[in-house]
């Protein structure tokens, strides 16, 4: 008994101590896989709180293209400051701003970094810009870079004016131009002087009495329109984005011409018609002449274009050339803004060929301006022709036209020809100024370029792209832009052939874009524009069967570049045409990448 007694205890006191080791080595265990779990703990915390800093650096980024964009809806010339030592503006004219000065152009490791706002000083962004493409096609490249911690991500966007390109078509008025079909009522205006209409949602009479015009069942518009006034629409389909001045729901009226009730519009997408208020459109073109001086090289005008005076006649060829006649001209660039002195370097043409009835041939000035200019009244410019003083070979009928002829090369407006049935009837007595900054356009264009006028643009023929993905051009008549459409001494078309083409951005700023005789002879088959079309008035292209029929395609081109120093609203806002992400351009302590 005694010694069972014993064996017990001693099988008792064995299994205590292989308790204690096993407990002893759970314990362990627990302690191993506790460090685990505060190690995994850690370095998930660090990993997270990485991954919120490259998220937040992004954000960053984005932050600095809408800080410029701010800047450049206070001054919309600020495409002009930058860090010249930042390599991405290595190919741009910038300078510092001074006042006040601003941290975002900061480059290097000693240099600024603006903060986000909001984040107490830890999401920051620094910017750098291109604008080495402004002068040619209207575009600034922001390349910006968020920072946040050790986190540091790069964006580049393009940046574009918002302007008449955004759209189509463009009207600042829906109503016919007073300059054409004479002037309206009182109650058309909104001064007793007749200076300014009104707008048809600022109390405007309804129909005829003030010309309205209207958009019909047989027009479709392939892109986006905008009207700072009433649009009005008869069965139209608007496949494109629709906008209005016309703060009124729904945001256009189902009126015709005459204000009768009609049959509603087709809007194709959703969301539209939309108010988004007026753009206003500038008093003139002479912006545009100012690229032809050469004493703005160091600031403005880098690479001054061509300026020319008097009725000028441009035939563009597909070589990437073109042909000008221009009896007036003595000088194509001047060297101040009063036109005191100037130059006539070779490429924009000889004066004795300009003057000549054959012209000058020369390249299109490429990325440059075309101005053509009324005859200076002013004794002092270089231009200048006393009244009673003529070029060689031009001869000037009053309330007729000019002619420029030598032999049996002649050329003129209006045409005449030894048959009457084909020698043209002006429309009215002041078509055709002997002394007008008049361009007659047409041909096969091969460039980059816009063509100005002081007084009319007059498109004579086809005016095609060559290359429809590499050329741009722009039309900008300081008055209307007229198809010409000729009519003889008998009522008759001059022309009967059919179809016109423009591929160009067209912009009538004080008056219209028309065709001529639009209510005269049989139908002139289809009128195509490959661009835009902006004017202050509505133009009148067809009439019963007379005229053309509409075909108006929008240059998707126009979303992200614009002809040459195309001209844009008075006040205007630049929108992001396209961003993309690339590598970071700056290390968190500012080294560049």
């Amino acid at each position: 008994m005694v010694e069972s007694k014993r064996h017990r205890s001693r099988r008792h006191v064995d299994d205590t101590g292989a308790a204690l080791l096993l407990v002893v080595g759970v314990g362990a265990v627990l302690a191993m896989l506790m460090s685990v779990l505060v190690v995994v703990s850690v370095n998930g915390m660090r990993q997270a709180r990485t991954d919120a800093d490259w998220n937040a650096a992004l954000a960053a980024a984005y932050a600095g293209i809408d800080e410029y964009q701010s800047h450049l809806a206070t001054d919309t010339t600020y495409y002009r400051f930058g860090n010249p030592a930042a390599t991405f503006s290595s190919s741009s004219t910038v300078t510092l701003p001074t006042t006040p000065a601003n941290p975002a152009f900061g480059v290097g490791t000693s240099g600024s970094w603006a903060s986000v706002s909001g984040s107490g000083g830890r999401a920051e962004f620094r910017y750098e810009v291109d604008n080495s493409k402004y002068p040619t096609t209207g575009r600034i490249r922001l390349r910006a870079t968020g920072r946040v911690g050790e986190a540091t991500r790069t964006v580049v966007a393009d940046l574009k004016q918002q302007g008449f390109l955004d759209f189509l078509y463009f009207s600042d008025y829906e109503v016919q131009d007073p300059a054409v079909v004479g002037i309206p009522g009182a109650s058309c205006y909104t001064d007793i002087t007749k200076t300014t209409l009104k707008y048809s949602w600022e109390g405007r009479p309804v129909g005829t009495a003030c010309n309205e015009i209207a958009f019909g069942d047989a027009d479709t518009q392939e892109g986006p329109v905008h009207s700072n006034d009433t649009i009005r629409a008869c069965g139209t389909e608007f496949a494109g984005q629709v906008t209005t001045g016309d703060p009124r729901s729904p945001f256009y009226v189902r009126k015709d011409s005459n204000g009768a009730t009609c049959a509603a519009a087709v809007f194709a997408l959703a969301g539209y018609p939309a108010y988004t208020g007026t753009m206003p459109m500038p008093a003139t073109n002479a912006e545009l002449k100012k690229e032809t001086r050469t004493d703005l090289t160091a600031t403005d005008v880098p690479r001054p274009g061509c300026l020319y005076t008097g009725p000028t006649q441009i035939t563009f060829t597909a070589d990437g050339k073109m042909n000008v006649k221009s009896p007036f001209t003595k000088k194509t660039r001047i060297a101040n803004a009063a036109a005191t002195s100037g130059s006539e370097p070779a490429e924009c043409g000889t004066i004795s060929a300009l003057r000549s009835v054959n012209g000058a041939t020369i390249a299109v000035p490429e990325n440059n301006v075309i101005y053509v200019q009324n005859v200076p009244a002013v004794t002092t410019d270089v231009n200048y022709w006393a009244a009673t003083s003529w070029p060689s070979n031009f001869t000037c009928t009053t309330n007729v036209g000019w002619k420029l002829e030598s032999g049996s090369v002649k050329s003129g407006y209006p045409q005449t020809t030894s048959s009457s049935s084909t020698t043209e009837k002006p429309p009215t007595t002041s078509t055709y100024g002997c002394r007008a900054g008049d361009v007659f356009i047409k041909g096969s264009f091969a460039g980059a370029a816009t063509v100005a006028a002081e007084n009319y643009i007059f498109v004579v023929g086809d005016l095609k792209y060559v290359d429809s993905q590499e050329d741009i051009l722009g039309l900008v008549g300081n008055n209307a832009v007229w198809v010409w459409n000729p009519v003889n001494a008998a009522g008759n078309l001059v022309d009967t052939s059919q179809n016109r083409r423009i591929d160009a951005a067209i912009l009538s700023v004080a008056h219209t874009f028309q065709v001529q005789n639009y209510s005269i002879g049989s139908s002139r088959g289809t009128l195509t524009i490959n661009g835009a079309l902006a004017q202050k008035y509505r133009g009148v292209v067809r009439r019963g069967s007379a005229g053309y029929a509409k075909d108006y395609n929008y240059d998707t081109r126009f979303k992200y570049m614009a002809p040459p120093k195309f001209l844009n609203p008075t006040t205007t806002t630049y929108g992001v045409t396209t961003w993309v992400e690339t590598a970071a351009a700056f290390a968190a302590n500012g080294a560049a990448r």
